[in-house]
């Protein structure tokens, strides 16, 4: 069990919400170039994709937030290109020519995904080597039982919420909120931090106005938990790279840990629902998974070819003049991995309706010395809270028509909005681990109330023994010194409360 945070005023204040927008956005800007942000790009990325494909091919010039122009990688094979080749198409950021000239504001909305941290996601050579592999061995510390043993008990959590009511909305009461219970286990935090870090995780990959206040307030954050680590490790990511002999500082660390509590929530969330989404709504999908034609795990590959949890990814940057896709591209460029338009690539798939069940040469976690570090865990999470979910519901099904399905938009991502179901009202029975967790949630208060009322025993002895004017007294504490009542500070409601208390509503 995680230590909470020793006091309220230290915790760091999670930011407002996004404000409306005042002003609107043309899709096209200076040279006629399309924009990637605004509404008509966010209503239909992959129309837009197929826009830019016809008129440029494989790599087409954009705008970013600030009409920043990069290049768009649209093509499977120039994806692939720019992942596997690091001495043309480094990850490090600092070769950004808008950086080098002063153009990107301090308050722009790229910098939490652009701006250099000393991490393996930015780095090159023997210093992405050294990083990499401390991120991987602890990773790889995590055991797929334990996982399940995580996925379970939330899942399980999670359903009960809803289980006697016979509905749900499976995005804002299942899959925004299970990968994020996970990784704050995985990574030793303080469960009281879990909702708000749901809603700075994905203020932050949407690139709003208050994206940097969000990323502000995840590392506050994790800064916090890796200072309670320093006091008492644990079997969690935190420790293990604390502990790691890469040597890393507190700042890698961290710039770490928010990597990866970032991108395995925002892919894991949307693995989830856009992979409920089909099994609700595809008849074939859902009897090839009854019929026991196909593993959960290779459908979720299906799902990983047709709407890849990240839309693309910023980015490369070129290291010197060069050629891609027909393109000239300048040294100090900003490439984006288009690894949605990559997948949908008609030089590899010609024909969309065909099932790829099984096939892992999607581009969905990268490919090359940055490919995805935690895709088996993000995979895993997925499979297992899908498949734990229509084990407690069996005969879930979708409440409204499938075309009243919509999604929302963001530059890197493409989000369901809302998966409204339907299934029998149950009452569902507690998971064991959630039960043994109450159980010694409850034995940490009886042992605080003990500790507080011991001290409140002695501090009034002492004073009792003080207004006699005695030595003898005040060396002592009689048996029979009158005390007063304990006053127990008021316990901080677990986020887990906090969360059941508005499905409750």
């Amino acid at each position: 069990m995680t230590t909470p945070f020793p006091d309220d005023e230290a915790a760091p204040v999670p930011p407002p919400g996004c404000p409306a927008h005042g002003h609107a956005v043309e899709p096209t800007g200076p040279g006629g170039l399309r924009r990637l942000y605004g509404p008509e790009a966010e209503a239909d990325p992959a129309g837009l994709y197929e826009k830019l494909r016809a008129e440029h091919g494989d790599v087409a010039p954009v705008l970013l937030h600030g009409d920043q122009r990069a290049w768009l990688i649209l093509g499977h094979a120039a994806n692939i290109t720019a992942m596997r080749t690091p001495s043309l198409f480094s990850r490090d950021s600092r070769l950004w020519s808008a950086f080098r000239n002063d153009e990107v504001p301090p308050d722009s909305p790229l910098l939490p995904v652009v701006a250099w941290q000393p991490i393996c996601v930015f780095a090159d050579g023997e210093e992405h080597r050294r990083l990499r592999n401390a991120l991987l061995d602890g990773l790889n510390g995590f055991d797929r039982r334990g996982i399940r043993r995580h996925v379970r008990r939330f899942t399980t959590d999670l359903v009960q919420v809803v289980g006697p009511t016979g509905r749900a909305e499976l995005i804002t009461q299942f899959a925004e909120h299970l990968p994020m219970l996970v990784m704050t286990k995985l990574l030793g935090m303080p469960d009281e931090y879990g909702p708000q870090l749901v809603d700075a995780a994905r203020d932050l990959m949407k690139g709003t106005e208050t994206a940097i206040a969000s990323n502000e307030y995840v590392v506050a954050s994790l800064r916090r938990t890796i200072a309670i680590k320093h006091e008492s490790p644990g079997d969690d990511l935190t420790s293990r790279l604390l502990a790691h002999p890469a040597g890393l500082t507190d700042d890698e660390v961290m710039e770490h840990l928010r990597v990866v509590l970032l991108a395995a929530n925002e892919t894991t969330v949307n693995l989830i629902a856009d992979s409920l989404k089909m099994v609700l709504t595809d008849p074939r999908f859902r009897a090839h998974l009854s019929g026991g034609q196909m593993t959960l795990g290779e459908a979720l590959d299906q799902v990983l070819w047709d709407s890849p949890p990240m839309s693309l990814v910023a980015g490369r940057w070129a290291t010197t003049d060069t050629e891609l896709g027909g393109q000239q591209i300048l040294a100090g460029d900003l490439l984006l991995l288009g690894l949605a338009a990559g997948n949908v690539d008609p030089t590899v798939r010609p024909d969309l309706a065909t099932p790829l069940y099984g096939n892992r040469s999607h581009l969905s976690f990268g490919a090359g010395p940055h490919e995805c570090p935690g895709q088996d865990i993000g995979r895993h999470v997925a499979e297992a809270g899908i498949d734990i979910l229509l084990t407690l519901l069996p005969d879930l099904r979708l409440a409204v028509p499938e075309e009243e399905l919509t999604w929302s938009s963001a530059w890197i991502s493409r989000h369901l909005t809302a998966l409204p179901v339907e299934f029998t009202a149950q009452e569902i029975e507690p998971d064991p681990e959630s039960v043994a967790e109450a159980e010694r949630a409850a034995e940490e208060a009886r042992e605080l109330a003990e500790r507080a009322l011991a001290a409140t025993q002695r501090a009034a002895a002492q004073a009792a023994a003080s207004a006699a004017g005695t030595e003898a007294a005040s060396a002592s504490t009689p048996a029979d010194t009158a005390t007063t009542t304990a006053t127990v500070p008021a316990q901080r409601r677990s986020w887990w409360d906090a969360l059941t208390g508005l499905f409750r509503r």
